[in-house]
C-alpha cells in the first residue's frame, strides 16, 4: 500500500519535509533541542502518533524525544520499578530465603540421621545397653 503524498507548501517543499520549528515558548536558551532526523516504517509512524495522542503530547517530536530520554534512563539502569515488580521481586526474595531455610533443615536432619545411625553400628546406643544382664 503506497503512502499518501503531502501536497507541497508555497516554498515548493512537501509539508512531510519542511523543518520542524522548535517551540521557542517552551525552551530557554539552554534547554534548546538538536534537530534529529528520524525514518520511520508507516505502520511505526502510525502507532507512534497514536500513543503520542493519547499520553497527551502536543506533537509526534515531544513523545519521541521523552521516549528517546525514557531509553536513555533505561541504558543507563536510571528508573523507578513500578509497584507490582517491586512486590514481585520482594516475593521472589522471601521464597529464596524460604528454600534456603528448608535446605539448611533437611541438612541438618540428614547428618542427624546419619550421625544416628553411625552412633547405631558402633555400639553407643543408650537402648543397646545390658543393664539386666550380669556379667
Amino acid at each position: 500500500m503506497a503512502a499518501a503524498q503531502t501536497p507541497a507548501d508555497a516554498s515548493g517543499q512537501s509539508a512531510s519535509r519542511s523543518p520542524a520549528l522548535p517551540d521557542k515558548a517552551h525552551q530557554s536558551g539552554s534547554e534548546r533541542r538538536a534537530r534529529v532526523v528520524v525514518r520511520l516504517p508507516p505502520d511505526v509512524k502510525q502507532r507512534v502518533q497514536y500513543w503520542a495522542h493519547k499520553r497527551g503530547f502536543s506533537s509526534v517530536n515531544e513523545y519521541i524525544a521523552e521516549a528517546a530520554a525514557e531509553q536513555v534512563r533505561r541504558e543507563n539502569l536510571d528508573y523507578d520499578l513500578p509497584t507490582l515488580e517491586i512486590a514481585r521481586i520482594n516475593e521472589l526474595s522471601d521464597q529464596v530465603k524460604a528454600l534456603s531455610t528448608n535446605c539448611a533443615n533437611l541438612e541438618r536432619v540428614v547428618m542427624l540421621g546419619f550421625d544416628s545411625l553411625l552412633q547405631l553400628t558402633r555400639g553407643d546406643n543408650y537402648l543397646l545397653d545390658n543393664e539386666g544382664t550380669d556379667s
